[in-house]
């Protein structure tokens, strides 16, 4: 019995190496997961000829030993995806991908553990998808609101509505304003669902009330409580490996921020595209939070004492 349950994870941990492996010799990035193996490459805009003949070296390495241990490379569920800023769009190509004896087209939206990613990464589809999900679920509530007491009412909203809100919510870090003003909504429409108030009363008393932050503070909780995870080693090692405090500098260990939690914040040449990711908006938030918050000696202490400093943002005192 025992090499029934264990011999499945061994060829699942072997596979996973050595495919790892395999795409970081043709100088690409992998990312794998459960069922899934995502391949991602950098380069300029004067080489995606080079990028894309190495994707499909890679691929074609990748079904010659899937094929020598008996899997199959599904070219049918296989992806692909040119991201850049909006300007340059224009400059993608559009000639598919040699993915073995098949070709993919490019798309320009590609759905990823359940986050819609754009071409031009301004996660437009991401936030429309969302926003039409929660208020199909807020239709169904609401034919029914009249029997349900206010309790059910607010896990009702919270497993089906707050949740898909919610989740993986970092990655709206530097979304613009128009787009978190759609997600705002949802809040808005849920918050009058509870106090039967009318659709133009204000929801900044009801939403106090509640104790539920605003869309931008709920993105900066998200990305705050991952950093320190990454902090504190409990997060993902290929996050964890890009934060850095500032005594980490040799140059700034003399500096009065080196007896402080701040974090090394690296430089961006686009606000459209460098200040979404990861480690730009993380260590920003960050450095904005109080010492005391930093300094939290656990993870639920932490998200209390977040939540507390984030909510006197969104409603600050009269």
């Amino acid at each position: 019995m025992c090499k029934v349950y264990y011999t499945p994870i061994f060829l699942f941990l072997l596979y996973t190496a050595d495919v790892l492996q395999l795409v970081k010799d043709h100088g690409l990035l992998p990312h794998a997961y459960a069922d899934d193996t995502q391949i991602l490459g950098v380069c300029r805009l004067s080489e995606t000829d080079v990028l894309q003949s190495r994707v499909s070296n890679c691929l074609d390495a990748m079904s010659s030993w899937m094929a020598a241990n008996r899997l199959q490379l599904n070219s049918d569920k296989t992806e692909a995806l040119w991201c850049s800023s909006a300007r340059r769009q224009y400059q993608i190509p559009t000639r598919p991908v040699r993915v073995g004896c098949t070709s993919v087209q490019p798309v320009t939206v590609a759905r990823n553990l359940g986050i819609y990613l754009d071409g031009d990464v301004s996660m437009r589809t991401h936030v429309t998808t969302t926003v039409r999900a929660c208020f199909a679920i807020l239709r169904q509530i609401c034919s029914v609101h009249r029997s349900l007491p206010r309790p059910t009412m607010l896990t009702l909203l919270r497993s089906l509505v707050i949740s898909k809100l919610d989740f993986c919510g970092s990655v709206m870090a530097g979304a613009p304003d128009v787009l978190l003003l759609r997600l705002q909504s949802v809040l808005n429409a849920a918050v009058r669902l509870v106090f039967s108030a009318r659709k133009y009363d204000h929801t900044t008393p009801l939403l106090r009330e509640l104790h539920w932050l605003k869309v931008p503070e709920r993105v900066k909780f998200r990305l705050c409580v991952l950093t320190y995870r990454c902090l504190n080693g409990t997060a993902p090692h290929y996050l964890a490996e890009t934060i850095h405090p500032v005594t980490s500098r040799g140059t700034r260990q003399r500096l009065r921020s080196a007896d402080t939690s701040t974090l090394l914040v690296p430089p961006t040449r686009r606000t459209t595209l460098g200040d979404h990711s990861f480690l730009a908006a993380a260590t920003r938030a960050w450095n904005t939070l109080p010492q005391q918050v930093q300094d939290a000696p656990s993870l639920p202490v932490f998200r209390r004492e977040l939540k507390t400093v984030l909510f006197q943002s969104s409603f600050p005192a009269d």
